[in-house]
């Protein structure tokens, strides 16, 4: 028997590649000085190690960290996981990286069920080296502790601010803008807009008319999007435009999720409030024009938009963009068509469906 002698093969030293994240949860300047700070603290960090590799800097700026599906900066960092991309990932505190126990300890969980561990700075926590989730829990929680803590602060000023009258609005609905002292003033250029909208249905034009004449017209939208009916027929909704404002429309519930306030909680409201637009008659005749669109189309109200008001509403999908078809009444009869066609025909190709041959297809589906 011969015996041979195999040499072993110098192996190369995989480097580890190492993340990190910040996060800063207002936009004021001295928050993105500090989010500026993190990330270069962070990269001279990473790159002062020889056996790591810099695998990027994730960050979300002005971003609440009480809601993880919400920061683009963290999906993006989990994106990067799942694929294979990292290995290790630094952040500045558990309260950085999540302020909610639930979702803190669910995203440690499936970080570590790909091998990758989180390393917290402030609290000097590995998660790749702890023996017990309890610590991981007891500092998650003082960190959702905190926030539900600073939020009862905050809405607790809001409501004195409220109450005393002195309450600023920090997005104005379009038409208005702030003044130097941050008051609520008109804007002149979009103002004539709101008139003109406003024009148009007390003339009997439809929201998603009127929205397709805006966008013949090329009116800008605040944000350079499209004009679309429901933009129009909240614009239309908005008691500001008379001069009027209505506080806390919305509310927060205790997992941080936002709901329209159905009298869940207090609400209050204020005549002359800032200068009208338009007239408080005109609101009101708008009001009641549209309520008689929506009984004679048997439109009724629910907790988000609108329940189907046809047995299709809601369910036929284009296929070429992804929009959802509009039922429409044409002298040949009723058909469905793609929202994004019917306003951008440059953007889908996709034309009109009877309602007849739709229903022969459901029935040929239900046959089979």
């Amino acid at each position: 028997m011969k015996i041979r002698k195999i040499d072993a093969q110098p192996q190369e030293i995989k480097k580890l590649r190492v993340a990190a994240y910040c996060r800063v949860s207002t936009d004021s300047n001295d928050q993105k000085e500090s989010l500026d700070t993190q990330k270069k603290h962070y990269e001279s960090w990473i790159k002062m190690h020889s056996n790591w590799e810099f695998a990027g800097v994730f960050y979300d700026f002005g971003i609440s960290g009480t809601k993880a599906d919400a920061r683009d900066g963290l999906q993006a960092l989990l994106y990067e996981c799942r694929i294979g991309r990292i290995d290790y990932i630094l952040t500045k505190s558990i309260s950085r990286f999540s302020r909610n126990t639930t979702d803190c300890l669910s995203l440690v969980r499936e970080l570590l069920s790909y091998n990758i561990p989180i390393y917290f700075e402030k609290e000097n926590l590995d998660t790749g080296s702890m023996e017990s989730e309890l610590i991981l829990a007891i500092l998650s929680s003082m960190a959702q502790g905190e926030s539900e803590s600073i939020s009862e602060n905050v809405k607790w000023s809001n409501q004195k601010n409220i109450e005393n009258g002195i309450y600023k609005f920090s997005y104005l609905p379009y038409g208005y803008m702030h003044d130097k002292n941050g008051d609520m003033i008109i804007n002149s250029d979009e103002a004539d807009v709101i008139k003109d909208i406003f024009r148009y249905a007390l003339n009997g034009v439809g929201t998603y008319k009127i929205a397709k004449l805006l966008q013949e017209q090329g009116v800008p939208t605040r944000r350079g999007g499209q004009w679309t009916g429901s933009t129009v027929k909240s614009i239309l909704t908005n008691e500001k435009y008379y001069g009027a404002a209505i506080f806390n429309k919305t509310y927060t519930d205790s997992n941080f999720k936002r709901h329209k306030n159905n009298g869940e909680s207090d609400r209050y409201y204020a005549e002359e409030h800032h200068e009208a637009i338009i007239s408080k008659s005109e609101f009101e005749k708008v009001q009641e024009l549209i309520q008689i669109h929506a009984d004679e189309r048997k439109i009724i109200k629910s907790d988000s938009k609108y329940l189907k008001r046809y047995p299709f509403s809601g369910l036929i999908i284009c296929g070429e963009c992804g929009s959802k078809f509009k039922r429409q009444t044409q002298s040949s009869g009723v058909a469905w068509a793609c929202k994004t066609h019917l306003f951008h025909k440059e953007q889908c190709s996709i034309k009109f469906i009877k309602e007849e041959a739709i229903k022969a297809a459901l029935t040929t589906v239900m046959n089979k």
